[in-house]
C-alpha cells in the first residue's frame, strides 16, 4: 500500500507530472552502455553499471561530467558530451523499456479523473525524451512532454512545472509530481505541488534526503493511489 508522509487527496489532482528515467521507463542499460562507449572512445576506464546509474537524473551534461570525474578541460568535456549524445541518439532504444504496469497505471489515472491531464518533465534532452515516449507507445497519455533543454533551467528548478501549471490552468494544490529521486521531490516542493516518490527506479536511496508526500513501490500501487 502507498505510504503517506503527508495527507493529501490524490483524487483532487487535475495535473500529474511524471519524471521519465526510473519512473516510467527503465533506460539504465542504454545509458550505461552509452557512457562506457564514450569512456572507451577517450581511452578512459569503463565504470560499473551501478555507478553510472547513480549519476543519472541531473541531465546529460552532468552525467558525462560525473563519469569523467569533473574534468577541468572544458573543450574535452564538450567533445565527450557530443560523443555521448550522438551515441545515445543511436542506441537509446536498444534495451530501454516501459516498466511493467506503467501503461495500465497511466490509463487508470486518466480514467479516474475527469479532465485530469498527464505530462512529462525530464532532465534528459527533449528530443530523445519525446522520441522514447513515442516509440514506447506512451505519447497518447501526455498533453506535454518536456526535456532538460526545454527551459533555461532543469529540475529541481520549478520552471518546467510552473510552465505546465500555466499551460493547463491548474492551481498548485491540484497538481502532483511523480519521480524516483530527491530531484523530483525538490522540484515539487519548489513549485508548491504534491510529491510522490517511487522506490523501483534508479535513485530510491535519495528519497531519504527529501521525503515525498507519498511513497509507492510499484506502478500498480500508483494506479491504486487514484482509485
Amino acid at each position: 500500500m502507498p505510504h503517506f508522509n503527508r495527507q493529501f487527496d490524490p483524487h483532487s489532482m487535475k495535473l500529474v507530472i511524471f519524471d521519465l528515467d526510473g519512473t516510467l521507463i527503465d533506460s539504465r542499460l542504454d545509458l550505461i552502455h552509452s557512457v562506457n562507449a564514450m569512456l572507451r572512445h577517450f581511452d578512459r576506464p569503463e565504470l560499473p553499471g551501478e555507478i553510472v546509474a547513480s549519476y543519472v537524473g541531473d541531465g546529460a551534461p552532468m552525467l558525462v561530467r560525473r563519469a569523467l570525474g569533473d574534468p577541468e578541460d572544458e573543450r574535452f568535456f564538450k567533445q565527450a558530451l557530443d560523443f555521448f549524445l550522438a551515441y545515445y541518439r543511436e542506441h537509446k532504444l536498444d534495451f530501454t523499456h516501459v516498466y511493467a504496469g506503467v501503461p495500465e497505471a497511466l490509463e487508470q489515472i486518466q480514467a479516474n479523473g475527469a479532465q485530469r491531464k498527464l505530462a512529462v518533465v525530464s532532465n534528459k534532452p527533449v528530443n530523445p525524451t519525446r522520441a522514447i515516449v513515442e516509440a514506447l507507445g506512451l505519447g497518447k497519455f501526455f498533453v506535454r512532454v518536456y526535456g532538460g533543454n526545454s527551459f533555461d533551467t532543469k529540475k529541481p528548478d520549478p520552471l518546467g512545472v510552473n510552465t505546465l501549471l500555466k499551460e493547463t490552468s491548474t492551481a498548485p494544490e491540484h497538481a502532483m509530481i511523480v519521480g524516483d529521486s530527491s530531484i523530483d521531490v525538490l522540484t515539487g516542493r519548489n513549485a508548491g505541488i504534491a510529491t510522490c516518490g517511487v522506490t523501483y527506479g534508479f535513485a530510491p536511496h535519495t528519497l531519504c534526503e527529501a521525503p515525498p508526500d507519498v511513497v509507492i513501490e510499484s506502478p500498480d500501487e500508483l494506479a491504486t493511489l487514484f482509485t
